[in-house]
């Protein structure tokens, strides 16, 4: 299966501006591993297997634990987690499933992170949610690592 299209060839400048805004998340308030908790359970649910693998990796090399990424997907049922991340990971689920944020999530929300950095996680889901639009119908793949053993 071959990717479509390299965006950031064939449009660098919108590429560049998602990345200026990937940029200015990454520098800001929130944890590595919370944003990587982020983005890899939103591209799990949008099925961006580019995505769940880079972010993956990326996790690791913050230093998250293995458990802890693949307890993943049943966040939920995990002792692994904190209350800050258990509630990102909501508002994740919710806007990557398109259903509304409750005013509870909300409260909850706004009681464990502070405006900016709320506002962050609200930019981040976003951006990966954005980014993954672009990964599966443009069919990135990431590199078939097994192959080459």
């Amino acid at each position: 299966m071959t990717q479509r299209m390299r965006l950031n060839e064939t449009a660098p400048e919108a590429y560049e501006g998602f990345m200026q805004v990937h940029r200015a998340i990454k520098n800001g308030p929130l944890t590595t591993k919370l944003q990587e908790l982020i983005k890899i359970r939103a591209s799990q649910l949008n099925g961006c297997a580019f995505c769940v693998d880079l972010h993956i990796r990326d996790a690791r090399r913050s230093g998250e634990p293995e458990d802890r990424i693949n307890h993943l997907t049943v966040w939920r049922e995990s002792p692994l987690y904190d209350d800050a991340e258990r509630a990102a990971l909501a508002y994740t689920e919710a806007v990557t499933r398109r259903e509304p944020v409750t005013d509870e999530l909300w409260a909850t929300l706004t009681g464990l992170f502070d405006e900016t950095e709320l506002a962050n996680v609200v930019a981040l889901v976003s951006l990966i949610n954005a980014l993954n639009l672009f990964g599966v119908p443009l069919k990135m793949r990431p590199p078939n690592r097994l192959a080459a053993v």
